[in-house]
């Protein structure tokens, strides 16, 4: 039975089920294209949702230094993540090349904690979504039932100065998450000058707001810069840094889409570093302005269960007549980002049914379509809930601590297999094994560290479903145990 945990999935099933798609990869990236996919894919709802709250709840004004401390986690894990990816000569997520490499039973752990990532990230996402919306609206005179754009569990403050402690339920958040999986279900796919479009106006937004919001920072909202720890260990001083760079770790997530490219690098073992280090000071270089402005330009207390700080510090400016460009830019780089992580969810857990590890229903594929529409619409009931329910910090810690225990067990996964497999080929190897998985290994675990007990509670909780479904269904209909190929 033991052995039956650690069983791997043959490379040679994976390269069968992939022909099945004519999967032939080429090696046409350069450094520079990877290091504009990685600025691309990093970019997103974080930035422009959690900043605020980390900055009101645990850093300060030194949130700057918190999303210095997040990116060395990243780049860390990123290296490791680029090893792991090359190892398996086709595309997939960390669950796919996890089960090749590892074998089952850390595959499940993976797939089951990139729901953590992917779903409850798209809902994170959803709730900010909402509140931009909400103050795109109140700007032309439109103004939505209070209680019907609120969770039970959040305080709202309405754009008339008043304050709502808890309202029934979010429904703009349902609403976009409803429409993006029935547009999945019908197989909608952005063209690549869609996504190429919106990478730019994200990239505009967050320089149109350093170079316009310099000019009105107010130098006392900076004093003091790091805040004096008011005893409790998250809430700011040195420690309160930390427990911020666990918070805004979800503005990195997505850096991995370099390392998921090293088998269509032209040089992967110069490129990919470039790639992976290159996007994330670019990326780290932006968010430090972006949050010193914002800071800047708005008392960081302000901020505190704020989830559109990006237009709260921008209408201190006097831009009004960019304000709602700016907010429609958001908006549109947020459902970008949600329908990625829609769709990046329902693909894992259609893998994983096919590999008998979920239900059937999971890889059910419509006549018409031809899209995991059951999956679609389960995702679709499951994220609704959180949106609806769930206020944004809660849910932005589940996913940082989700995404972050992923980036653990993928830098321990690189080091066993150095150990165990080293003739293995790989288009790219992780500099200095193992002194970077185990800094990787450190960093994600003292950010772990920093975010709150509930936190961990939750992961827990979590975790201990995942094994129990594991155990009582899992292990007995996976296809790989129950074909010739087990070894």
């Amino acid at each position: 039975m033991a052995n039956q945990l650690w069983a791997k999935k043959p490379i040679s099933s994976l390269l069968t089920e992939s022909s099945n798609e004519g999967n032939q990869l080429k090696r046409t990236l350069g450094a520079t294209s990877l290091v504009a996919l990685g600025i691309g894919a990093i970019i997103g709802a974080g930035l422009f949702s959690l900043t605020g709250i980390a900055a009101a709840e645990h850093a300060g004004p030194a949130v700057t230094l918190s999303f210095v401390l997040a990116a060395v986690g990243c780049a860390f894990a990123g290296l490791c993540y680029a090893e792991f990816a090359s190892m398996i000569p086709i595309a997939g997520s960390a669950y796919t090349y996890s089960y090749a490499t590892l074998g089952e039973f850390l595959a499940w752990i993976i797939g089951w904690d990139l729901v953590l990532e992917y779903a409850l990230g798209a809902a994170t996402v959803a709730v900010s979504w909402s509140r931009y919306l909400l103050e795109f609206l109140s700007n032309f005179g439109i103004h939505l039932p209070a209680e019907l754009v609120c969770s039970p569990f959040e305080t709202l403050k309405l754009s008339n100065g008043e304050v709502l402690d808890g309202g029934i339920i979010n429904l703009p958040a349902i609403f976009i998450v409803c429409l993006l999986s029935l547009l999945l279900i019908r197989g909608t796919q952005g063209s690549s000058f869609i996504n190429n479009l919106l990478v730019v106006v994200k990239v505009v937004v967050v320089l149109v707001f350093i170079v316009l919001g310099w000019s009105h920072i107010d130098p006392a909202n900076y004093t003091p810069y790091i805040p004096e720890n008011t005893g409790d260990y998250l809430h700011f001083g040195w420690s309160g840094i930390a427990a911020g760079a666990g918070v805004v770790f979800f503005a990195f997530i997505g850096f991995d889409a370099v390392s998921t490219a090293a088998q269509e690098a032209k040089n992967p073992q110069r490129d990919m570093p470039i790639g992976i280090l290159g996007s994330l000071v670019v990326c780290t270089i932006l968010y430090v302005l972006f949050a010193h402005v914002m800071t800047g330009l708005v008392n960081y207390k302000d901020f505190a269960g704020d989830a559109k700080p990006a237009a709260t510090a921008f209408a201190v400016t006097g831009y009004d007549f960019l304000q709602n460009a700016l907010i429609i830019a958001i908006l549109a780089g947020y459902t970008s980002v949600m329908l990625v992580m829609l769709l990046g969810q329902s693909r894992v857990f259609y893998t994983m049914s096919r590999d008998g590890l979920l239900p059937k229903f999971f890889s059910a594929v419509h006549p018409k379509f031809r899209t995991p529409w059951k999956t679609n619409l389960f995702f679709m009931g499951f994220v609704s809930i959180f949106a609806g329910f769930v206020p944004v910090s809660d849910l932005g810690h589940m996913v940082s601590i989700g995404t972050l225990f992923a980036f653990c067990l993928v830098c321990i996964g690189v080091w066993i297999m150095r150990v165990k497999s080293p003739d293995l080929p790989r288009g790219f190897k992780t500099p200095w094994v193992p002194f970077v998985p185990l800094m990787g290994i450190v960093v994600c675990l003292y950010l772990m560290y920093s975010l709150p007990n509930e936190s961990w509670a939750r992961l827990a909780i979590w975790l201990a479903l995942g094994l129990v479904i594991y155990w009582s269904y899992s292990k007995k209909h996976s296809k790989l145990h129950q074909g010739s190929d087990n070894k």
